[in-house]
């Protein structure tokens, strides 16, 4: 995933405003005014960022007595910002809310200056905006600014503040918060529903399970099944009225001691009968064109009787509700949003109840709304039979952690992993890092690059060095040891997330064996935090977004690109006979319908997308074909080049997708990441942050690009003696073609 300030990923941030039956606006300081004495910020303020200055300003200021000063270290550490927040409970109902602030900054030369909005739900961030995008920089007195952002109805927390990215000085003051274009604390109070007023196991799930069995370990894969069914199904707990969490807990004794088969089923009937009656409903047909439909058909086993099968049939058909309270679809784009699962960040990770809930929730999340679930092209239902044993017999934060993400590379989804892993992962992959990057090439691990340069040429490695052991493991074991750790939708995607995790230890030196000029020489290598090592110091590093490498070769770097530069770009591109467009980088804008149709002589269709169903969860059926482009006669009409490989990703995927419906294009390097899709955040117990690819990409003929990629019409790859000698072998041969064609 692209790392920026964008993230902003303060995954766990504390309530700072107590929920009030009557607030009034003093109630939560918006204007700065109080103040405890003793205190560097206002009440209810609190800094976010690290090594920036931010303070009250008593000097400074838009309006009464204070402001607050933000202030940018000299230098400025790699990654750093600085920002003020507060955080507000989303008691409130309404559909959108706007922050408005005053700014004043002054010496602002580079990076930029914004208020921030982010609206967190149970599961993570739901929307947020910094106004990064708008690059206000340089030296302004008081100015209003506003963001605007949908207002989720399963919204948790709103943070709002001010950002300072960069050298300079920002001050900030009297800010407001609306909702509907009202003061927020004027919106209607949300009224909590019955799954949220049930805290009986908030404690610990109160379940053991010290003998499991082979017939007990089916009867939890099966009940783990029955409990996703009735959390997407039924209409009790779609409309919220039970905490299904709890409910899990409250059944899983009862039926791990059921004497016989026929006291287990009496048990799960009657449980299922207490979640409330069912409106009877007709069935909803599947389209016969459905990408993914439900895997339904257990319900009709007879195995479950025939009384079970008549309750379950009735809750499959039930009266359809308008709304659920754990799922839904993100507007326009139709990738699933899972609201209000708690993340229980103080779950004991001794609790088999909760361990258990984590494999529950994440496979059924998966079973319904993965658009991607047969190219895992395993029997998943055996995958959550063969999981319950390692979630149970975990017994510590780290085997729990790893089983997750083992668990969570089964899916193989590039979008898919562990994103914050910080603790017990962090430790098992080692907290500290040597300055060099590693890359396979040539299916050998190489250094490409260094995170720092004066470390990386003090630590004995060099560009080219082919890694063949590290403390004394071969590679060929480091990959077998860390491969199922290493989620991604294909292998050489694998080898680069798994490469990053090579050089990093708990101790202060690596021992690496390299080979150099056909060699093999020993090193002992130093390791650094990452308050020296910057691990994404590589991460969209070119300087600019566009050059002339010739006179008649243009280069586009889309990681540096802006949608602000096509005027004053584009006519430069056009006086070129050739174009390259480097694609081994994150787009730093939407190029997809700005630069896209400039390469397009008319409209064509580029891409159709499979959307999950909210009424028939397990569904996915096609949209329709989506084109870009119009009528242009002043496309450009040279010839292009577009460079692709693992590091091209999402984002950098799609907009290739478009790229390549360009006349006169030829697509140059290797299989990119395969994970196209809007991502769609989950949270599992743990305060576990992963996600999947949320909505199925597919080119106009139904060909598939999850897990296959961008295909380039010419494999060119880099090699390690061109490593070593400094070169950039496919930007060599994106210009060698060009140079060729005319």
């Amino acid at each position: 995933m692209k790392k920026t300030l964008t993230a902003l990923a303060f995954l766990c941030l504390p309530f700072l405003s107590a929920a009030q039956n009557q607030p009034a606006p003093a109630d939560f300081n918006l204007d700065f005014e109080k103040k405890n004495p003793g205190q560097k910020l206002p009440d209810k303020w609190m800094q976010w960022g690290t090594s920036y200055q931010v303070v009250t300003d008593s000097t400074e200021k838009h309006n009464g007595k204070n402001s607050v000063l933000l202030k940018a270290p000299d230098p400025i550490p790699n990654g750093t910002f600085g920002s003020v927040a507060s955080t507000i409970p989303a008691q409130y109902m309404g559909k959108e809310i706007e922050l408005r602030g005053y700014l004043k900054f002054r010496n602002v030369t580079s990076g930029w200056v914004g208020l921030m909005l982010r609206i967190d739900g149970k599961a993570g961030t739901l929307q947020f905006n910094n106004m990064q995008e708008k690059a206000i920089n340089g030296t302004s007195d008081w100015k209003q600014y506003s963001i605007k952002l949908p207002y989720s109805s399963s919204a948790a927390k709103i943070h709002i503040g001010a950002l300072l990215a960069g050298p300079g000085e920002l001050w900030t003051d009297d800010l407001e918060l609306f909702i509907d274009g009202k003061p927020f604390y004027e919106a209607p109070v949300r009224k909590p529903i019955a799954a949220e007023l049930d805290k009986e196991f908030d404690k610990g799930s109160n379940v053991v399970l010290d003998k499991l069995t082979p017939a007990l370990t089916q009867d939890l894969s099966d009940l783990g099944r029955l409990w996703g069914f009735l959390k997407y199904y039924h209409p009790a707990v779609k409309t919220g009225n039970h905490n299904w969490d709890y409910e899990l807990f409250r059944i899983l004794p009862q039926l791990t001691s059921a004497k016989s088969k026929a006291e287990k089923e009496k048990i799960l009937y009657q449980w299922i009968k207490k979640l409330g009656p069912v409106n009877p409903g007709s069935a909803q047909p599947i389209p016969e064109t459905a990408v993914l439909k439900p895997t339904l058909n257990w319900l009709s086993n007879p195995a479950i009787g025939k009384e079970m099968q008549a309750l379950l049939d009735t809750i499959k058909n039930a009266k359809k509700t308008h709304e659920s309270y754990y799922i839904s679809m993100y507007p326009d784009v139709g990738n699933p949003e899972f609201k209000n699962e708690n993340p229980y960040p103080q779950m004991q990770y001794s609790d088999a109840g909760y361990r258990l809930l984590s494999l529950f929730r994440y496979w059924n999340m998966i079973e319904y709304f993965f658009p991607y679930k047969s190219l895992i092209k395993e029997d998943w239902q055996a995958v959550l039979t063969e999981f319950i044993p390692k979630f149970i017999n975990v017994t510590d934060e780290t085997s729990y952690k790893l089983t997750t993400l083992e668990l969570i590379g089964r899916v193989k989804d590039t979008h898919a992993n562990i994103y914050n892993q910080q603790g017990a992962l962090n430790k098992y992959f080692g907290e500290k890092y040597a300055p060099a990057q590693l890359t396979f090439v040539e299916n050998k691990p190489v250094v490409t690059d260094y995170y720092n340069a004066a470390l990386g040429e003090k630590s004995g490695l060099k560009i080219g060095d082919i890694v063949e052991k590290i403390n004394g493991k071969s590679i060929a074991q480091l990959i077998k040891e860390k491969l199922p750790y290493s989620p991604a939708s294909n292998y050489p995607t694998q080898l680069r997330v798994l490469s990053s995790n090579l050089l990093r230890t708990n101790d202060s030196t690596i021992s690496v064996s390299i080979r150099r000029n056909n060699k093999v020489q020993d090193l002992v290598v130093p390791a650094f935090g990452t308050d020296k090592i910057n691990i994404y110091a590589n991460f969209n590093k070119a300087d600019t977004c566009f050059k002339m490498i010739s006179p008649d070769i243009a280069y586009l770097y889309p990681g540096k690109w802006k949608n602000t530069y096509m005027s004053k770009l584009t006519p430069e591109i056009s006086k070129s006979k050739g174009l390259i467009i480097d694609m081994r980088c994150y787009p730093s804008d939407f190029m997809v319908f700005s630069f896209g149709p400039y390469l397009l002589p008319e409209a064509k269709p580029f891409v159709k997308f499979t959307m999950g169903s909210f009424h028939t969860p397990g569904t996915f059926t096609f949209g329709r074909n989506i084109s870009i482009g119009s009528a242009n006669p002043n496309y450009y009409k040279g010839k292009i080049i577009l460079i692709v490989n693992e590091s091209t990703q999402s984002q950098a995927e799609y907009t290739s997708m478009t790229f390549k419906t360009a006349p006169n294009i030829t697509v140059i390097g290797s299989t990119t990441a395969g994970a196209d899709g809007n991502l769609s955040s989950i949270v599992l117990p743990g305060n576990i942050y992963t996600g999947i690819s949320g909505v199925g990409i597919y080119y106009p003929d139904g060909k598939e690009t999850q897990q296959v990629g961008i295909v380039p019409d010419l494999q060119v790859t880099p090699t390690i003696q061109g490593i070593i000698s400094g070169k950039d072998e496919l930007l060599e041969k994106a210009v060698q073609l060009l140079t060729d064609s005319k």
